[in-house]
């Protein structure tokens, strides 16, 4: 056997350079792994807050609000970005950003709500933002024909990134018994520095965008001078718009199982080990799961695939809504859908970012790809606030079938998506650009040292 094969980056062009990037997404693994998913969430429900019934929907309220400050910055900054040639030092600044915040949070203990809250929506608007960056150099990373798969290497390295922390931390445990919430504050302080060693490729290898003219007026001005051309065109980039208004809505439901992981299987009666031996499962097929999907998206298109991964979720979600209601559901059967819920995850996150990679004018990545982020970070703060209401209030069985619509009302828009019209769009907006000619349902004409 060639094990020579097996290299994805093999017969990549610009594999250095992919493999940097993709180092990024491993990187940053470590704040959404171990800070929201695992560990912090959990520690602050119980640690920071107590027990006073209060943790859930004060969980979902700091989560929610940083995400609010997400999408209130994401698209002026991506135009900024844009506009000044700045993606690359963005990136970099929201990392650094993130790591301070997240060593921070082993400050925090019993009755320091205000300071936890504090650090973790900081820590959580840079390490959103970084992802913005990120996804926006996808297009410069690939090409028309290997962007699914360039994308699923990045997600399938994230994922990657997530087992060895996950290995590390059931290791840890196991070794020095830090198996108790309130023993969780140094694993903090390891999240950042991974995420500052696994940053370094990144800064080292991913290219400087050219430097821009200087503009008339002040920054924010041309930022939102260039967002409101976005929207003046907005006929001309309708299929995009329909797809990331389906995203909107499935990806209430993909927000709230990152938000609330540990906290459901902790209701169900998970604790400890056990806990991060769930999450381990559930990650590693999602890893899988990722890379499998950069096999055949290319061939099939973003859209199909996306529907495909979105039917595997909306089964996974009423499963988990059937354990909920029939109380003596055995334990391995959380286990299963646990794979299931894996495998939606990291199909579903390659895709999505594909889909949106094809349908964006190259000239204006960090922009639109600010809108994909504002559309996710939107999603988070509504679905995470509500289904922690909806659990406070009505308890699991109704937030479990709030969770499971959430799936099945976006695959129902995303299936009046057209791809191919998306990407002809997106492809016309290039050429118009490089030729200087007037913007298409805007006005006057956008030269290379106005765009992006």
């Amino acid at each position: 056997m060639d094990l020579r094969k097996l290299n994805p980056f093999r017969g990549l062009p610009n594999a250095r350079e992919v493999w940097a990037w993709g180092m990024y997404d491993l990187a940053n693994q470590s704040f959404t792994l171990l800070i929201i998913t695992l560990l912090f969430s959990l520690y602050f429900k119980q640690v920071v807050v107590g027990e006073d019934g209060r943790g859930d929907a004060l969980w979902g309220a700091v989560y929610g609000g940083s995400m609010l400050l997400v999408v209130a910055s994401s698209v002026l900054l991506g135009a900024l970005a844009d506009a000044k040639g700045w993606r690359k030092q963005m990136l970099l600044g929201t990392g650094i950003g993130c790591v301070v915040l997240t060593c921070s949070l082993a400050l925090t203990g019993p009755s320091t709500v205000v300071l936890a809250a504090a650090l973790f929506v900081c820590g959580n608007l840079m390490y959103q933002l970084g992802e913005n960056f990120l996804a926006s150099f996808l297009p410069d990373v690939s090409t028309s024909r290997n962007i699914g798969k360039i994308s699923a290497i990045g997600w399938t390295m994230g994922y990657v990134g997530a087992l060895l922390l996950l290995l590390f931390t059931v290791g840890s445990m196991l070794v020095f018994g830090r198996q108790e919430t309130e023993e969780w504050r140094p694993y903090f302080v390891f999240a950042g520095l991974w995420f500052l060693m696994g940053m370094i490729p990144a800064a080292m290898l991913l290219r400087n965008d050219p430097a821009r003219e200087r503009m008339p007026g002040s920054l924010l001005k041309h930022s939102f001078g260039r967002v409101w051309e976005t929207a003046r065109q907005v006929r001309r980039y309708r299929h995009l718009a329909l797809f990331l208004t389906g995203f909107f809505v499935y990806g209430f439901g993909i927000q709230v199982v990152v938000a609330f992981a540990s906290i459901l299987a902790a209701d169900f009666g998970f604790s400890g080990l056990q806990l991060v031996l769930f999450v381990l499962q559930l990650t590693v097929t999602a890893g899988i799961s990722a890379a499998v999907t950069g096999l055949f998206q290319d061939r099939i298109g973003a859209k199909t695939t996306i529907l495909a991964f979105l039917g595997v979720w909306i089964v996974s979600t009423l499963s988990l809504l059937g354990i909920a209601i029939w109380e003596g559901a055995p334990e391995w059967s959380l286990w299963v859908i646990g794979n299931g819920i894996g495998f939606g995850l990291g199909g579903l996150g390659t895709a999505g970012r594909a889909m949106v990679g094809r349908c964006t004018p190259r000239h204006r990545s960090a922009e639109f790809f600010g809108f994909w982020g504002m559309t996710y970070k939107l999603a988070g703060a509504i679905g995470v606030l509500s289904f922690g209401l909806v659990k406070e209030g009505l308890g699991n069985v109704g937030a479990l079938a709030l969770l499971a619509g959430f799936f099945v009302v976006g695959a129902a828009i995303v299936a009046f998506m057209n791809e191919r019209a998306g990407v002809l769009s997106a492809r016309q907006a290039e050429r118009e650009y490089r030729a200087g000619l007037p913007v298409r349902g805007g006005s006057g004409v956008l030269p290379p040292t106005m765009g992006a």
